[in-house]
């Protein structure tokens, strides 16, 4: 990893706080507000971000797709960097027109993902962002979605991954790239 390289990533490390026992006992909180707030830092995490993709992609990414709602913190910045368009993948409810939508199980029940039917057109690449992947569920039904608007995914982003709950094993093929990975 070249050295600028990293001085970004320890910079937004260093952005990136935990609170335990949030929102429940025994959980480990990461919160990334402190990186939103410090514009060199959020600039190094978009940066890295697109470092990687570029690297791993080159120009054939369409779309950067953000899942709600922390992915559309990060998402927009992220297009813009890599002169890409944004395309939101909402909870269920929040978007006018025809919807797509994908079902997903959550600890504490389940819960719906959508697009607008005409968010993408058929055979588009699309990378999908968030600031967090934890157990996988959001990301693989944004996944799903996404596969039955007939785009390709080619790779899932986020800033943190809680390895622990290994979520990555839970987007099956698609590749996954985390900036920063704790248990």
């Amino acid at each position: 990893m070249a050295e600028l390289e990293l001085s970004e990533l320890q910079l937004v490390a260093q952005r990136i706080r935990s609170f335990p026992d949030f929102p429940t006992p025994g959980v480990l909180f990461r919160d990334v507000s402190p990186l939103l707030k410090d514009p060199a830092a959020f600039r190094a995490s978009i940066h890295l971000l697109a470092r990687h993709l570029r690297a791993a992609h080159g120009g054939r990414i369409d779309y950067v797709a953000g899942l709600d709602s922390r992915g559309f913190l990060f998402g927009p910045s992220l297009a813009q960097e890599l002169g890409l368009g944004f395309v939101l993948i909402r909870k269920s409810g929040k978007l006018p027109g025809p919807t797509v939508r994908a079902l997903y199980s959550l600890e504490y029940g389940k819960a719906e993902l959508e697009m607008q039917a005409d968010a993408l057109e058929p055979g588009k690449k699309v990378v999908v962002v968030d600031d967090l992947l934890a157990t996988g569920g959001t990301m693989r039904a944004a996944c799903e979605l996404l596969g039955r608007l007939r785009a390709e995914v080619l790779e899932c982003v986020s800033l943190v991954e809680l390895s622990s709950l290994r979520g990555r094993e839970r987007l099956g093929p698609v590749p996954f790239f985390s900036l920063l990975q704790y248990e």
